[in-house]
């Protein structure tokens, strides 16, 4: 089969590479369809993480189910499924508290599992990880591009508002208008925020923002925008969501949440090398509370309402390319041409 290759910062190929198969009774092969470049992925292909060279990419699957084990029970052959950028067991003890991250028996889509932007994967633990596409919606493309973002991002920006303790009536702020911020606003919206700031850099990003809900947008940098937000929110506000992971939105996060709030992270944390200073939260008995999204806990109440259409994340999805031009889509993300890039296999 094919698959998209890291070979070293802004070097990815595709070649051919042995095609994962069945191995235990409890896998499941799928043949991918659709998937996507994060932008997580961006900082191996910029060189500011480390990898294995060579080594497969990618973990937001979407495809056809063309073999299962034996004792897989909540797929068949043909079914349309999507996956998280985890695999999970869904019977360990983090599993059972939604912490699927955690599983004491979880996994990647690197090599052995195939990468997730390749033609096939090999999912361990299907009846854990795998989410069933109802057969109404198996081939509507409008629809599957809208579910695609439930492998990662909006589960992520769904993470970020709940551990950030978002409810109807609230005030929030949202830092970062990348993919996972702009899905940030969406679940802030979708968990009934009254008011939804939106810090960003781009005003294209922060006018899909505020498409998506934000009553607030800031494009100031820096100690400007910790001032702006200061202003309008009267001191801060009490729910943040940073959903960056530089120090810098930590920074900006902080300041700008109100003392005795919460900062909810999801943002990979990058930059801090000499460690995040606790004093700014010490002093204001603010609340960081976060981490990598369990993203499985929250994909069947998400499926539910994209199908529903109350929920569409889509739009994050600003260019589409094929497996052969993976590459393209990588620099385009790189050059901030593309907020996520949707990949055709």
């Amino acid at each position: 089969m094919r698959a998209a290759v890291y070979y070293g910062p802004r070097d990815i190929r595709v070649e051919n590479v042995v095609k994962p198969t069945l191995e235990e009774s409890t896998d499941a092969v799928v043949r991918v369809t659709h998937t996507a470049v994060c932008g997580s992925d961006l900082w191996f292909y910029r060189g500011k993480t480390d990898r294995d060279i060579p080594s497969r990419v990618g973990h937001e699957p979407m495809g056809i189910v063309e073999e299962v084990g034996d004792d897989v029970q909540s797929v068949d052959v043909g079914d349309r499924v999507f996956a998280p950028f985890k695999i999970s067991c869904g019977m360990c003890e983090f599993c059972r508290r939604g912490l699927h991250t955690s599983c004491v028996n979880g996994d990647g889509w690197g090599d052995d599992n195939g990468g997730a932007q390749g033609e096939v994967i090999r999912c361990r633990h299907a009846d854990g990880t795998l989410v069933r596409v109802p057969d109404a919606y198996a081939n509507d493309d409008s629809a599957l591009r809208s579910i695609l973002p439930l492998t990662d991002v909006m589960g992520t920006g769904h993470h970020a508002a709940v551990s950030a303790g978002v409810s109807a009536g609230s005030t929030c702020v949202v830092v970062g208008d990348g993919a996972v911020g702009l899905c940030g606003v969406l679940a802030a919206r979708r968990l009934g925020a009254a008011r939804i700031v939106a810090v960003g850099h781009h005003p294209d990003r922060l006018s899909l923002a505020s498409e998506f809900g934000a009553t607030d947008t800031v494009s100031a940098r820096g100690q400007e925008a910790i001032e702006t937000v200061q202003e309008m929110t009267g001191g801060g506000a009490e729910h943040v969501l940073e959903c960056v992971g530089a120090t810098s939105a930590m920074e900006t996060a902080v300041e700008v949440c109100r003392p005795g709030g919460t900062v909810g992270y999801v943002g990979v944390p990058h930059g801090l090398d000499d460690g995040l200073d606790l004093f700014s939260f010490f002093g204001d008995n603010i609340t960081l509370q976060g981490g990598v999204a369990p993203v499985r806990a929250y994909a069947d109440e998400l499926l539910a309402d994209v199908l529903q259409g109350t929920l569409d994340p889509a739009p994050v999805f600003t260019k589409t390319v094929n497996l052969d031009s993976i590459s393209e889509g990588y620099q385009a993300m790189d050059e901030r041409d593309a907020i996520k890039v949707l990949v055709e296999i």
